[in-house]
């Protein structure tokens, strides 16, 4: 039994509600449906869903899963795309997004700034196939465009990129691409799927780690790949089936679960980070405290034009590099080290020597990662509590 969607419904009704599919049973909280293949009850039923499964029929589970089903169908109602492929990982929908479409000869345009593995995804594994990779500063629109070629196939930035939380004006971005016919994929993992809109605003695809907010209580790995109809299922499903980056329906059930509290949850992260950011501005031990959400941030009003919130990430560089930086973290309480974010725990990373180590030092001067800068992934603490425990650190420093 499918529950039926009402197109009035609003965000928090669609993270409870969309796409539920119950049993015979009934169930109240969607079901885990753990298995790894389906019985026919003929071989012409076989035949015939090998030919064309419909929707609530299915094959195997690295094609389809009622559970996974289920939480395709949520994202994509949350984010206004047609349609939605669950991956084992934030990286797999990554490499699924960009590697379907690709092939040697193909010219792609990345913004420079982003997570560390992406990087390795772009310079290492898509250029070892014959693809053409040029990077150029996601911010600097006129970069974008002389990067521009007829055969360039696609585009991929951090619509926030991690962790210098730099602001792509994605309107103008998607414009210059599809001028050019280029598909338009956005990491969006910074903005959130509840402050963004990212397809209303010009991507084509839009790829999420949902490791970070949408599991958000550091329980499983997860990643969704959302676009068009045509595009995930003639496009991303061939490849992700055949190469084997689905999801489990155990780690579909848990992100149910988490999308169900995601708006309650980055709302509340969102508000205790801007509280945070300006309590910490201008402190004598930091050079700089980046958030989108404060006017001293340089893309700050790019930010509120196409993001309702700030997000739940602070960076904060610390005078004093590499060692005040470890000073300042080893001084933490409340806030945990670690390299995830988006937790319903404050989490710190040093992305120098973690997330983005295996760059040179040139290339994380470029990206804005100094030895002092610290990331705040800002979880559902009391704000009081975590200016206190981060204040106290600094006299550390």
């Amino acid at each position: 039994m499918t529950k039926k969607k009402l197109d009035t419904w609003k965000t928090r009704t669609r993270l409870v509600h969309e796409g539920t599919r119950r049993s015979q049973y009934g169930e109240v909280s969607e079901a885990i449906m753990l298995t790894q293949g389906f019985v026919y009850d003929t071989a012409e039923q076989a035949e015939a869903r090998f030919d064309q499964a419909g929707p609530d029929e299915f094959i195997y589970a690295r094609y389809g899963n009622p559970t996974v089903r289920m939480f395709e169908d949520r994202i994509a109602g949350l984010e206004g795309a047609e349609d939605a492929f669950a991956t084992a990982s934030g990286m797999a929908a990554v490499h699924a997004a960009l590697a379907s479409v690709l092939q040697a000869g193909d010219h792609v345009v990345s913004a420079r700034a982003l997570f560390g593995s992406c990087l390795y995804i772009l310079e290492e594994v898509l250029t070892r196939f014959g693809v053409e990779v040029t990077f150029v500063d996601g911010t600097d629109l006129d970069q974008w465009r002389a990067a521009m070629r007829p055969d360039t196939k696609a585009v991929f930035f951090e619509s926030m990129s991690n962790p210098a939380l730099e602001v792509v004006d994605l309107p103008a971005v998607a414009e210059i691409a599809h001028a050019v016919g280029a598909l338009v994929i956005v990491d969006n993992v910074f903005s959130t799927p509840i402050f963004s809109r990212a397809i209303e605003l010009g991507a084509d695809v839009v790829v999420y780690s949902a490791t970070k907010h949408i599991d958000g209580q550091g329980r499983v790995l997860g990643g969704v790949v959302l676009g068009t109809r045509e595009f995930i299922r003639k496009t991303v499903e061939p490849f992700a089936k055949h190469t084997g980056c689905a999801m489990s329906p155990f780690t579909a059930w848990v992100l149910l679960k988490g999308l169900e509290t995601l708006d309650l949850r980055v709302r509340a992260q969102a508000e205790s980070a801007f509280t945070i950011a300006k309590a910490l501005e201008g402190h004598a031990h930091l050079t700089r405290v980046l958030y989108p959400g404060l006017a001293s941030h340089p893309d700050h009003a790019v930010a509120a034009a196409q993001l309702e919130k700030g997000g739940t990430v602070i960076a904060v560089d610390i005078k004093g590099g590499r060692a005040a930086a470890f000073r300042f973290l080893n001084a933490l309480d409340i806030v945990i080290i670690s390299n995830n974010l988006g937790d319903a725990k404050s989490i710190a990373t040093h992305p120098a020597t973690t997330t983005h180590s295996r760059l040179s030092e040139e290339q994380r001067s470029d990206l804005g990662i100094s030895p002092g800068l610290v990331r705040l992934s800002v979880g559902l603490e009391d704000a009081d509590d975590l200016i206190a425990d981060l204040l106290k650190a600094l006299k550390s420093v």
